[in-house]
């Protein structure tokens, strides 16, 4: 085994809301995890590296992406290739891991070009991108938000949301997205409008738990998040207008919330004169209710995710930092608690908290350094230049 020290640092390591000052870590060069770690004189190693005073915390974890999304585009695609959405993926993943993302969980990909990047990346031939799960396509119902050529399983009965569920957990997806009301990008329906049904979705849950696989919904408003956790869903995706029942019943039933805030200010910020006047409303209309319930969701116990629903207009592949602002801002979190939305909740949700979210030992040693303490000032996070490690390895 060779190891390598890093040491001259305060470090934040997920978990608390203090900084370690003056603290060292050893990294297992082999395995990329954290062998040791303290404060004070470091251990003598093969390698050392000098961090000169500056801050480190843990990669981010988001748990909402599209990478075959051009957030440019402004009408949710690339292109009609699967070529194209392929190159374009892959350069959306390295600029995730740039921004800091070490860990990435996508909801919904044209061609199910995720699952094949996936094993690309197993084989070493992905470079520079972060650790991530893919979903393949999205399931929705005929003529539903998500439906299109390319991006959407189309179902519209429990026995093909079944055999649809069945096909893509064959093609190797390691997390199952459903769609449970209308959206923002669809034209012609809203946020109130349900879409799969409890029964459609149930179905679909029991198949993906039956192989510990987890199931994602995006679900903005009612009837439809009612309709999703009455499904069994492990998570509210967006959830904008989660009521106070429903946050009683996600505390019940374990049901993480995933606020995308970032997706739902960005369009109403930047987008009008350039987006489609219903689409600019629907947010617009939906901002002060969304932050309300959040703020009542996060007091009652709710455990709230990081994701950024990356891909949608304006909210490019480096906006994960942002998100962390809105979380402190709007929902009323600390910069303790909103990191730890990333750290330690996007961690369990995606069955991955024994490896990664947090720097102790044993876990893999993916970071980020910071010129400014993150605790501080959220917005710190925001650094362009910070320095992103994977298993201890510069990346950026």
């Amino acid at each position: 085994m060779t190891e390598k020290t890093f040491y001259n640092f305060s470090l934040f390591d997920g978990t608390g809301d203090t900084n370690d000052a003056n603290a060292w870590f050893t990294v297992d060069t082999e395995t990329g995890a954290l062998t040791a770690r303290g404060t004070g004189k470091h251990p003598d190693s093969k390698e050392t590296v000098d961090l000169n005073g500056q801050y480190v915390m843990p990669g981010f974890l988001n748990v909402h992406t599209h990478v075959t999304i051009d957030p440019d585009s402004f009408d949710g695609s690339f292109g009609d290739s699967e070529a194209e959405s392929a190159v374009w993926a892959y350069q959306n993943l390295q600029k995730l891991l740039k921004s800091g993302v070490t860990f990435a969980r996508q909801l919904g990909t044209d061609y199910d070009v995720d699952v094949k990047l996936k094993r690309m990346q197993k084989k070493g031939l992905l470079p520079r991108t972060p650790h991530f799960q893919a979903s393949g396509r999205a399931f929705s119902m005929t003529g539903g938000h998500g439906d299109s050529p390319h991006g959407g399983w189309a179902v519209d009965s429990p026995d093909e949301m079944r055999k649809g569920v069945r096909t893509a957990l064959k093609n190797g997806v390691d997390v199952v997205k459903m769609m449970a009301t209308g959206g923002v990008m669809t034209p012609g329906d809203f946020m109130a409008d349900p879409q799969l049904s409890v029964e459609e979705m149930h179905t679909g849950v029991v198949e993906a738990h039956h192989k510990g696989l987890k199931v994602a919904s995006h679900a903005e408003g009612n009837p439809g998040i009612q309709n999703a956790l009455d499904a069994g869903v492990d998570s509210i995706e967006h959830g904008f207008y989660v009521t106070e029942q429903e946050a009683r019943q996600m505390l019940d039933q374990g049901t993480y919330l995933t606020p995308t805030l970032i997706a739902e200010w960005t369009i109403p910020a930047y987008g009008k004169g350039v987006l489609p006047d219903w689409e600019v409303k629907k947010c617009e209309d939906a901002l002060e209710d969304t932050y309300r319930n959040f703020k009542r969701a996060f007091k009652m116990g709710v455990k709230f995710t990081c994701g950024t629903d990356a891909g949608t207009p304006f909210n490019g592949f480096d906006m994960t930092p942002r998100e962390f602002e809105l979380l402190t801002t709007k929902v009323g979190m600390t910069p303790a608690q909103a990191y730890q939305c990333s750290s330690l909740n996007s961690a369990a949700l995606c069955n991955v908290a024994d490896k990664y979210g947090t720097l102790e030992v044993g876990k893999q040693a993916d970071f980020q350094v910071l010129s400014k303490d993150p605790l501080a000032d959220v917005k710190n996070v925001q650094q362009e230049d910070k320095q992103v490690y994977l298993g201890g390895e510069r990346e950026f």
